[in-house]
């Protein structure tokens, strides 16, 4: 897609950059199709040299947004075990001159009202700020982690022993208390170049005029009130989430779905650790006997594991050429679980498949648009998270809004009886119920804060887009 010059003219119009990976970029898409087609903006997503970004904006609407693509940046200067978020650092910081074009060639040819970023964007604000163009963030996880970014610095400054071993759980304003193992991933040790990356993007955060945050009042209250006061004011706008089935589904191999057709009514445990997970070698084998020995229906979608991170498909899907992931599975699984389960290599349609009514619980990585997914079609999870924030989002969501279960072991190796045990709660305990019951009650929330007209969240975005049509103050009060 190119960028449009030109036609933007008259409409408001305003630029995206999404750092590379999909948990950015599908919500951010989505975003811009409620600024094109609800409120009448046109857009242009920023995106990094990236195949895989441009083959995921194709997927939406032509007429949506427009696109341009930054000129790419080296990075083979980085250690070869540099973690996902100083990758990610790097590139950013090293595209901003060419951010600073684009936006300064959009300045000239449209209305160019905002610059809005995903969280890893912040090196680029400097050159919004020089051409005079609003900036915002959209936070594309939660209240509980934004909190968290925000009080890291005087968490740094105070403390100098590794988090981990902190001797008590830390409460943040608005949230519950966290214990060190369950903070984020990339600030798990203090002397890696992560760390530092995750400091920088904690004080970037305070450069945007507001940040709109991909949630919604019902799911976690205390957060959003305690996040409104600070500067810059965190406003929810979610969920912003694929909710529709796409029209698509008879393209490719989706044998699966013809399956779960078969399957009776909530009986199905869905499985997958998103775009960018990867379990052990033994993890692998672990899961795969736990959901044997319990017995259940299940749908998994299965990558190769790597046994040095666990997000290691997160730049490329891992398994990708003639390395087979279902060959790492136990020997005669496949055999023995024909009928109850079915194992899908790599990819599936993941709404599709928590729309359907014999989808009955996910065992998730706790990614946020997963989550939100999983909440917004009734679905009830098993948190596994496994890098980034998702052990905060796991947290929240089982000890939180009550929306999952979570295995009793936390680190380290999950054993098979551990998965058997907490697949037949979810499914037939009396816990799971509660969970069931909880989240078809923030189902319902989620639809009335983000799709009607009096939600919550959709007033505050209109709000939000109100002052960037008028060109009046940008701090925008949740």
């Amino acid at each position: 897609m190119a960028m449009a010059e030109g036609d933007g003219e008259t409409a408001p119009h305003v630029a995206l950059l999404s750092s590379p990976g999909s948990g950015h970029l599908i919500p951010l898409a989505k975003l811009a199709e409620l600024l094109v087609h609800r409120h009448g903006f046109t857009v242009t997503f920023i995106l990094f040299a990236d195949h895989a970004q441009s083959a995921c904006l194709r997927s939406f609407p032509a007429s949506s947004f427009s696109s341009v693509q930054l000129p790419p940046v080296p990075l083979d200067d980085l250690p070869s075990d540099a973690q996902v978020e100083t990758r990610l650092a790097a590139m950013v910081e090293r595209s901003a001159p060419g951010v600073h074009d684009v936006l300064r060639r959009l300045k000239t040819t449209t209305h160019l009202v905002a610059y809005v970023i995903d969280i890893f964007g912040t090196a680029t604000l400097p050159a919004a700020k020089q051409l005079g163009v609003p900036r915002f963030l959209f936070c594309t996880t939660n209240f509980f982690a934004l909190s968290f970014l925000f009080h890291l610095p005087e968490l740094d400054r105070t403390t100098s022993c590794e988090y981990r071993d902190l001797p008590e759980p830390v409460a943040f304003p608005g949230c519950l208390p966290l214990r060190g193992e369950d903070f984020l991933q990339p600030i798990q040790d203090r002397t890696d170049d992560a760390y530092r990356c995750v400091l920088d993007i904690c004080r970037g955060i305070r450069e945007v005029d507001s940040i709109l945050v991909n949630s919604f009042v019902e799911l976690e209250p205390a957060a959003c009130e305690a996040l409104k006061s600070e500067r810059p004011p965190a406003i929810p706008v979610g969920p912003v989430v694929t909710r529709n089935r796409r029209e698509d589904t008879a393209k490719g191999d989706h044998s699966y779905l013809q399956w779960l057709d078969y399957q009776p009514r909530g009986s199905v445990l869905f499985v997958s650790f998103g775009s960018g997970g990867t379990l052990s070698t033994e993890q692998m084998r672990e899961l795969a006997f736990g959901l044997e020995q319990s017995g259940q229906r299940f749908v998994w979608v299965v990558r190769c594991p790597n046994d040095r991170e666990t997000s290691g498909a997160f730049f490329q899907l891992s398994g990708l050429g003639a390395d087979d992931p279902l060959a790492y599975l136990p020997e005669g699984f496949l055999a023995r679980t024909r009928g109850t389960g079915v194992v899908v290599p790599l990819w599936v349609l993941q709404v599709e498949l928590l729309a359907h009514p014999a989808t009955g619980g996910f065992l998730s990585h706790c990614g946020w648009n997963s989550t939100l997914e999983s909440v917004a079609h009734g679905v009830p999870m098993i948190a596994w998270p496994l890098y980034a924030e998702q052990r905060v989002n796991a947290v929240l969501l089982s000890e939180g809004a009550g929306v999952a279960l979570r295995p009793k072991k936390r680190t380290g190796l999950v054993g098979r009886e551990t998965v058997a045990e907490v697949v037949k709660e979810l499914f037939e305990g009396e816990e799971g119920k509660r969970v069931r019951e909880k989240v078809q009650q923030l189902k319902e929330a989620a639809a009335r804060a983000a799709e009607s007209e009096d939600g919550s969240s959709y007033k505050a975005l209109a709000d939000v887009v109100k002052k960037w049509k008028n060109g009046t103050d940008t701090v925008v009060d949740a």
